[in-house]
């Protein structure tokens, strides 16, 4: 019998291939921000944001969610009325705030996203309750992806779900959209960070079978 050890433990190939620069970046130093710098955010870096985030995966590459931008004073002050108290005035202050909605029509844009299968449009996705279920998981999935997506470009995210949903959607959307989540976006300003909140181990989470 054989007393070498699994072939996985005399691997040289790190278990984590992304430099842990970058690891930190993303995940390990990444906090969500409660306060701001004033220096802006541009147009040229969210372009960049979602020109990275557009690539990853979703079913059937439907790619539900939809962002607006709440870069004007006039857009904010609509929108503030619509926040919990405790997101108000960190949202008001955010260099740029953006809604996250998912787009239960997404369906319209499959004959473009998905041309090897110019019927899926009017058979899979035809009935309205199938849609809003895709959408809605495939939706929080881009708006995870467009986190990640702000972190990379060196800038904090604050995304809150404290907000009127309802009050938000007439104020800035349609029936067909739904908001998934509020997030203020700029340079961290001072004392930024809540304390770190615990996270449970692998062993919690993972189990096989």
């Amino acid at each position: 019998m054989s007393t070498s050890a699994p072939a996985s433990s005399q691997s040289s190939v790190p278990a984590l291939t992304l430099d842990p620069t970058a690891q930190d970046l993303l995940f390990r130093e990444a906090r969500t921000a409660n306060t701001f710098t004033s220096e802006p955010v541009t147009e040229e870096q969210i372009r960049a944001v979602y020109d990275l985030i557009k690539y990853g995966p979703t079913a059937f590459n439907l790619s539900s969610l939809r962002i607006t931008l709440i870069r004007t004073p006039q857009a904010r002050q609509r929108l503030l009325p619509h926040m919990a108290e405790g997101n108000r005035s960190k949202t008001a202050a955010a260099p740029l705030v953006a809604i996250l909605a998912t787009d239960h029509e997404f369906h319209e844009e499959l004959p473009k996203l998905v041309p090897h299968a110019p019927g899926l449009k009017d058979t899979y996705f035809a009935e309205r309750t199938v849609r809003e279920q895709a959408s809605l998981l495939n939706g929080a999935l881009q708006a995870a992806y467009f986190l990640i997506g702000v972190r990379a470009a060196g800038l904090a995210a604050g995304p809150m779900t404290g907000y009127d949903a309802e009050g938000i959607r007439k104020e800035f959307l349609d029936d067909d959209h739904e908001p998934l989540m509020v997030v203020n976006i700029g340079i961290p300003g001072p004392d930024a960070w809540f304390p770190r909140q615990p996270r449970l181990t692998y062993d919690e989470v993972v189990t096989t079978a």
